[in-house]
């Protein structure tokens, strides 16, 4: 079953040309079937790009998806078009008295500051005590998961010496939980960060667990106990051009930049980079939908049960 998108969204035209399952809103409503209803938080200051990115992942289910773009209406978007915001997000005062299936709260270009010192941080903050009531399922994304980890769970952030930058191999430490169903014993996942989560950090917390990892990234992706709450600290969403577009956007900022590892064929930034994480973004976004939302969730959206327990 496809995505349902507005038929105005700018993502539509790149995704049908890959023949991704879209459907048009008209058509959406004719058909007698409760589509999931996940929220996506785009914190990312390229918003059509990651709108397509992730949209891309969920349409790739038999699941008929219902999408809503969320804003911060207390940070002023200074890199989207403001009629693409009008036309089709809405802030988070607005969903406020709903339910949904999930939520997805992409990175954001902030992590190198103190969470509190981000401007959107207060409403951010009250967004992430509502999705405990209102959303059934979160997926929270590189510093999306950082932030959540420390409002939740009082984890914090730690600086790299370098920038951690690249493709990267990760082992499974849970094979038998849901999330991880169908997981090659090595898989691939793009990593485009300034600082860390331990893992010391999440092992010392009882309600989280850590599903894998990398030896070179470290901490990739960790889940609550209680499966309702899932972090990702890398970027399995990425285009196969995003780390190149970054590589020469910092280049040509003059910033200190080493070229992604385990990207570029031989290292060399003049080749086509080859993409080894698709197989893995489409089964981890196919396994959320699945396992932490369609197979858990109430058949109403606004009858969610309490924190901590499981329909």
């Amino acid at each position: 079953m496809p995505v349902k998108v507005p038929d105005t969204l700018p993502a539509r035209g790149v995704l049908e040309a890959e023949n991704v399952f879209l459907m048009e809103e008209h058509r959406a409503l004719q058909q007698d079937i409760r589509p999931l209803r996940i929220a996506i938080l785009n914190l990312m200051p390229t918003k059509i790009a990651t709108e397509t990115q992730l949209l891309r992942l969920l349409g790739n289910s038999p699941l008929q998806v219902e999408v809503t773009l969320l804003h911060m209406a207390s940070h002023e978007a200074k890199n989207t078009p403001a009629e693409h915001l009008l036309e089709h997000y809405v802030s988070f005062a607005d969903v406020r008295g709903q339910a949904f299936d999930g939520l997805i709260v992409t990175g954001a270009p902030v992590e190198t500051l103190p969470f509190e010192a981000v401007d959107y941080w207060p409403e951010l903050a009250e967004l992430l005590d509502w999705a405990r009531t209102n959303v059934f399922s979160s997926f929270f994304i590189c510093w999306g998961a950082q932030a959540a980890l420390h409002h939740y769970y009082g984890i914090p952030k730690h600086p790299l010496a370098e920038k951690q930058f690249g493709v990267f191999p990760h082992r499974v430490n849970a094979r038998r939980e849901h999330l991880v169903q169908g997981f090659d014993d090595v898989f691939f996942a793009p990593h485009s960060r300034h600082t860390e989560t331990r893992r010391a950090d999440v092992l010392a917390e009882p309600r989280l667990m850590l599903l894998a990892e990398s030896d070179e990234a470290g901490v990739y992706l960790v889940q609550s106990t209680d499966r309702r709450q899932v972090f990702v600290t890398g970027h399995s969403e990425y285009d196969p051009g995003t780390l190149q577009g970054e590589y020469a956007r910092d280049l040509g900022k003059g910033l200190p930049i080493g070229i992604p590892r385990n990207y570029f064929p031989d290292d060399d930034p003049t080749r086509e980079p080859l993409v080894r994480w698709r197989s893995h973004a489409n089964l981890l976004f196919s396994n959320w939908l699945n396992y932490a939302v369609y197979q858990e969730v109430p058949f109403q959206a606004d009858v969610l049960p309490a924190e901590g327990g499981r329909a």
